[in-house]
This record gives structure tokens, sequence and C-alpha cells, in this order.
């Protein structure tokens, strides 16, 4: 099942990317601070196909240290290392509902799936491009965010 997924996504980059609508969500506002390389290495993400989530309204997770300006999108943040080792951010809401409530959630084969209207993403390989679902027929993506070192001397932001 995973390799049609797969195929089926490497064939709609290769020749629909440029259809591919990830910018749907309503408040795509997002500043996630990791100060120090410790920061990193106790909340962040490493190693290929790891993910954790950030929602700084639900205090997830519970012990992140969010500030005044920490932003965390519509759905929060689905913070994720590629399987290559790069960490990539996505909202974690479905491209589809457009609500903050109606979260992907990553299932066993490694694909984000809406909880509600089933569509799955893959965030590991594919930079969350649409695979199934009414996602996929509508051709939209998940909101994708910047994971870079800090430009004020933080060790990595999510914005």
């Amino acid at each position: 099942m995973r390799r049609s997924l797969l195929i089926i996504a490497a064939a709609m980059a290769l020749t629909g990317c440029d259809t591919v609508d990830n910018r749907r969500l309503p408040t795509p506002y997002v500043h996630l601070v990791f100060n120090t390389q410790s920061d990193w290495v106790v909340h962040g993400v490493s190693g290929a196909g790891t993910y954790k989530y950030f929602n700084k309204d639900k205090r997830l997770p519970a012990n992140f240290p969010y500030t005044a300006a920490s932003l965390t999108g519509t759905g929060g943040v689905l913070l994720c290392t590629t399987f290559l080792g790069e960490p990539v951010a996505f909202d974690a809401a479905c491209p589809v509902e457009c609500r903050g409530d109606i979260i992907v959630k990553v299932n066993a084969d490694l694909l984000a799936e809406c909880q509600r209207c089933h569509s799955c993403y893959d965030i590991f390989s594919l930079g969350g491009a649409p695979v199934s679902g009414e996602a996929a027929r509508q051709g939209y993506g998940m909101q994708t965010y910047r994971v870079t070192p800090g430009r004020q001397g933080e060790y990595m932001t999510v914005y």
C-alpha cells in the first residue's frame, strides 16, 4: 500500500507540482524559537522520519518554553525530519477542512492523515504534497513553514 501511494505521489509531483495549493489556511503565522542546541535536542526532531506537534494554545508539548512572541499557526505546527534527515515544518491543520480543530495525524504508513476527510499527505519526502483523498483531487498541499538557524543567535527558528 505504501509503495503504491509513493508511486502516485511521485507521479503527481512530477506532473502537477505547479498546481498544488499549500497556502489555504486562514492564519499562517508561525514563530517558534529553539534558543540553544540543548533546546533542539529536548524539543526538536532528529533522525529520519521523526515528528512532534507544537500548539501554544494547547501547551503541546507541555514543557516547551513558549513566549509571548510564539505563534503556532492555525492547527499547530507539525515539525518533522525528512527521510534525508532535514527538518521541515507544516501547519497541522488539514488544508481541505481549513479549521484549527481538525488536524492531521501521522499514520502507520508515515503519512499525515486528516481524521475527518481522510486525505493523506507525504510529509517526509514530498514536502506535504497530497497523495490521496479530497486533497489529492483538489490539489491542496499542507501549509509549509521554514526551519532555519536562528537570525539573532538562536539555534533554530521555525517561521
